[in-house]
């Protein structure tokens, strides 16, 4: 998941690559060490002469700017524990980006589009000629849109606040926030995008959090045609919600005509669970869902590194 600063690409897994990972699992202890036993175990049972490779959820948003990565926290901290928006869902969004260019007969260095990755984890990009310039995601991957547990951006201040008023400290509000929170938080019943919107019209609170799901997702949306100056071409989803919802595609396209993105509703609803173009024939930008293959890409990587054709 976590490649830090140092790996900004796939990697070929030795003693020292294994080192580096290790002393990243601080920043990510949910799931580097996972990722380490599997290596661990692999090498174990296949050897250490066949290669294997560390393919990164942060190497991708390796181009975001500094003043993009960087938070207006005292400088110093930032730099003592190595604080700065990471970004996560890199490999999700990178596939998304090739299939996008693949899918217009482009290459991917020629594409600028807003793309958003919605599941259970939720993020978004703003890329231009093919490459990561902000993501909503940041330091962890609690930050930004609502999740289905995450509840994403928020005061900061509410961590002390709440471990002040429920008498707990701020390690279990962080754990409220992780798992507690996002869809299934303001629903009270499910993080289930399905289930959620089978109780759509009848239960309040289920359309609470779609609402504030969406809302929140349009909220970047906007920020990131923004941020490209003019020059995005689409909006992506991606996805187990992006792939499968036409309720929230077509929540967050609401009210978008301004910004050239009007959704053919439609195509909208025939669309689930594979490519295709959602937007009307008189949209100025296209929307399309892709169909994310992460292990696609990461196969490619594989092959790149290990130098097979």
């Amino acid at each position: 998941m976590h490649g830090g600063e140092r790996f900004i690409r796939s990697a070929l897994i030795d003693d020292k690559v294994i080192a580096a990972l290790e002393a990243l699992c601080e920043l990510a202890p949910l799931h580097n060490p996972g990722a380490l036993s599997g290596i661990r175990a692999a090498r174990k049972i296949l050897g250490e002469t066949v290669p294997m490779v560390a393919a990164f959820d942060t190497s991708f948003h390796h181009t975001i700017a500094e003043p993009v990565a960087t938070y207006a926290i005292p400088y110093e901290l930032s730099q003592k524990h190595r604080i700065r928006r990471y970004g996560f869902h890199g490999i999700a969004h990178q596939y998304d980006v090739a299939r996008y260019a693949e899918l217009n007969g482009k290459q991917a260095a020629e594409i600028n589009i807003v793309t958003l990755h919605l599941g259970n984890g939720c993020s978004a990009s703003a890329i231009r000629n093919g490459q990561s310039i902000d993501t909503s995601m940041g330091f962890t991957p609690l930050e930004g849109l609502v999740m289905g547990t995450r509840s994403g951006d928020m005061d900061p201040a509410l961590v002390s606040y709440l471990a002040r008023k429920e008498n707990v400290d701020a390690a279990e509000v962080e754990s409220w926030l992780n798992k507690r929170s996002g869809l299934l938080g303001l629903s009270g019943r499910s993080n289930d995008m399905r289930e959620l919107t089978a109780a759509y019209n009848t239960d309040p609170r289920a359309r609470l959090a779609i609402d504030v799901f969406c809302y929140r997702a349009r909220k970047y949306v906007g920020a990131y045609f923004a941020v490209l100056e003019g020059a995005a071409e689409a909006l992506i989803f991606s996805g187990g919600i992006g792939e499968n919802s036409t309720l929230v595609r077509r929540e967050i396209c609401r009210g978008m005509e301004w910004c050239g993105l009007t959704l053919d509703e439609n195509t909208n609803a025939k669309v689930a669970g594979r490519d295709g173009r959602i937007s009307a024939r008189n949209s100025k930008r296209q929307i399309f869902v892709i169909h994310t293959d992460e292990e696609a890409l990461i196969a490619r990587d594989v092959a790149a590194v290990i130098g097979i054709s």
